[in-house]
This record gives C-alpha cells, sequence and structure tokens, in this order.
C-alpha cells in the first residue's frame, strides 16, 4: 500500500510554504487619500495623467498592428514605441516623482528590448528574439536599458510604498505599487531561470546590487517581490510568489518526504 498524505497534512505543508496564509496586517485602502502622494493637487494630478493616457493610447495601437488588428501606420510599432518613451522620457523629466510614469517606462522598455536582456548568453541556448522589438541593440545600450529599468521600478516602489504596514494607501497608488513589485519580479525571476543556461552572465552595471546576486538571490527577490505585488492586489503575482521561493519549495519538499518516510514506516 503507497503512502498518501491526508487533506490536514496536505494544509498543513502549504501553509509551511505560502507566506501569507498565516495572519497577516491587513492592507489600509482609503479612497479619501490622494491617488499619487505626490501630486496632491488635483489639477495638477489630472494633467499629468490626461498626457499619460494619450502616450498609453499610442502604445496600445502599436500593439493592435503587432496583433494584425489594426491596418498598418506610416510609423511601424518599434517607431510608435520609441516615440511613446521619449514622451515618458519627457513626462518623467518634468514630474520626477510621478511613479506611474516610471512603471509605464520599464513597461515600455520591456517590450521594446526583451524580458531577458539582464542576461547575455553566448550559448546555443540564446533567448528567441522574435517577440523583440529591437533585437539588433548594441551592448552598450542593453546595459543601460537595464539599469534604467531597474531604477525606474525601484524609484516607483519607494514613491509609493506606505511609510509603515499599519499607513493607508490610496487605490490608485496600490494598483501601480503591485504593478511595479509584480514587473521587477518577473524581471528577476525571469533572469534566475536565464543564470540557470549554459554561457550565461549578468548584463548588469558593476555598481548595482543585482551585479553580485546568485541564482537563488533571484529567485527569493523575485518571490518577495510577487508577495508584496500580491499584497496590493495582484492575485497572480501572489500566487508566484510561493512557486517561485526556493527556501519555501525545500523545506515543503522536505518535510513532505519525511512525512511520506513516517508513514511508511508504519505501515504493515
Amino acid at each position: 500500500m503507497a503512502p498518501t498524505l491526508t487533506s490536514h497534512d496536505i494544509s498543513i505543508l502549504e501553509k509551511i510554504k505560502d507566506p501569507e496564509s498565516g495572519p497577516s496586517i491587513p492592507l489600509l485602502i482609503n479612497a479619501e487619500l490622494p491617488r499619487d502622494p505626490h501630486l496632491s493637487d488635483i489639477d495638477v494630478y489630472q494633467r499629468v495623467t490626461a498626457k499619460e493616457r494619450d502616450i498609453i493610447t499610442s502604445i496600445q495601437a502599436a500593439e493592435l498592428q503587432l496583433a494584425g488588428l489594426k491596418s498598418a501606420l506610416p510609423e511601424s510599432p518599434l517607431e510608435q514605441y520609441q516615440r511613446a518613451l521619449s514622451s515618458l522620457n519627457a513626462l518623467i523629466h518634468e514630474y520626477p516623482n510621478y511613479a506611474s510614469a516610471r512603471n509605464n517606462r520599464a513597461q515600455a522598455l520591456r517590450r521594446i528590448y526583451g524580458d531577458g536582456l539582464l542576461v547575455r548568453i553566448t550559448s546555443a541556448n540564446a533567448a528567441e528574439t522574435s517577440q523583440i522589438l529591437d533585437p539588433s541593440a548594441s551592448e552598450s545600450t542593453l546595459l543601460s536599458v537595464s539599469s534604467t529599468i531597474l531604477d525606474d521600478l525601484t524609484s516607483s516602489i519607494q514613491l509609493l510604498k506606505p511609510s509603515s504596514p499599519f499607513a493607508p494607501i490610496s487605490p490608485t497608488a496600490a494598483k501601480t505599487l503591485s504593478q511595479s513589485y509584480t514587473q521587477r519580479g518577473a524581471i528577476y525571476h525571469l533572469t534566475a531561470k536565464s543564470l540557470a543556461l549554459e554561457g550565461a552572465e549578468v548584463r548588469i552595471q558593476e555598481e548595482r546590487r543585482e551585479k553580485s546576486w546568485t541564482v537563488v538571490d533571484y529567485e527569493e527577490n523575485a518571490s518577495r517581490d510577487f508577495m508584496l505585488g500580491g499584497r496590493y492586489g495582484n492575485e497572480i503575482a501572489k500566487a508566484l510568489a510561493v512557486s517561485t521561493n526556493p527556501t519555501a519549495k525545500l523545506c515543503g519538499n522536505m518535510v513532505k518526504e519525511a512525512m511520506r518516510k513516517e508513514y511508511a514506516g508504519n505501515v504493515a
């Protein structure tokens, strides 16, 4: 008779694996707070978000063209993205503390240069480039872009995260914060997977903390960012926090194996 685990045993294992399964401090959402804590003037906020919406609309038009759902325009999708990126650069220059624009710039750069730009792969395991809008970018460009993306996402998080777990946050700020954590978590997760390939090395500037990280460091930081992305509203990120956590997976596997051996020893 093969040893099996009861539903109670499985529940215990899931609680060990899932950092969010136990009691936690609830997220305090306050719709009366400014949508962005650094743009409390409603007239300024509306003017800035109107510019941002126009930029996002142009990006959506490029995606519709790429999907074949819109007739070709005089500009290629890459040119449309580059024009949108230029507009985001100008918006961030004018309002450097507007976190949403930084989050959107990071997303646009990932779309242009690919999600795996933090890793250089010299072997035959190099990633497919068909989904990258600018596959011919130089090494110096990719190195600069990788830092911009990480800087933007880290800045967006620092600008919006509450001063303490008990501090309230507006729904709009929580959404942007969730997106920034989830984006950074995805980049760290994909970097960890790419670094496991033969001939892979990080493409990150020397002064950045991520330069010296191991694969496990990337996995753990990805899991943490996914967990926080889930805390601020992204359910997919919350689920990924568990599946990408190397410590949780190891702990769960060890306990599961020990329990199976215990059951096997009791079988007549």
